[in-house]
């Protein structure tokens, strides 16, 4: 049981690298956008937030509870996105001093959102799945996997962020305003490329 527990484990951890659905990826950057080094707890706290949210639909769709329109979902997450990058242009008044409490609104919106993704991921998940007893070790494993992967996208968007506001002394303001614009314009591409328009 270990060896597939390992190998659901490097599937949900390389799932979230797939530069083929790389909209996952974007949400973690618009969400970790507002943070620093210096707030990893609280980065680490909304990424368990967001994983928290898809672990829970992503169960109930693999386990045929829930069913969805894919279209719709595959609308929804850029939506999220885009969501996500709004609101930290409201924040970026206050983000060279405002301390950010480790459990907050963002924390709930990440398990929300989390929800939204969760069912994005299940497509995936079912065409790997095996017909056997170990679902529940396979499900858990591949959520397990896709925390770890979420933890290093963040860690690099943190260390990046840290190096480019101290080596090249970039404002925190402006590190906040590249990312979400980025990510915001290339959610808006993605909602725009969904079957609903």
């Amino acid at each position: 049981m270990s060896s597939v527990f390992e190998t659901y484990i490097k599937l949900g951890f390389h799932h979230i690298f797939d530069f083929q659905a790389y909209d996952h990826m974007l949400f973690l950057l618009a969400l970790s956008a507002i943070y620093t080094l210096g707030d990893w707890r609280k980065v680490i706290a909304l990424v368990t937030s967001f994983t928290i949210g898809h672990s829970v639909t992503l169960a109930l769709s693999t386990f045929n509870i829930i069913k969805f329109d894919t279209s719709l979902i595959e609308f929804l997450i850029p939506v999220t996105i885009f969501f996500t990058c709004v609101t930290n242009f409201f924040k970026l008044k206050g983000a060279a001093t405002k301390q950010h409490p480790i459990w907050s609104f963002h924390n709930l919106m990440a398990i929300f959102f989390g929800l939204i993704h969760g069912m994005g991921f299940s497509n995936f998940l079912k065409s790997i799945l095996g017909r056997n007893r170990q679902v529940w070790q396979q499900l858990l494993a591949f959520n397990i996997g896709i925390e770890l992967g979420q933890l290093l996208i963040v860690s690099i968007i943190l260390i990046t962020g840290f190096l480019i506001m101290n080596l090249f002394n970039a404002k925190r303001r402006d590190w906040i305003m590249v990312l979400s614009s980025a990510a915001a314009g290339i959610a808006l591409i993605l909602m725009m490329e969904t079957s609903i328009f």
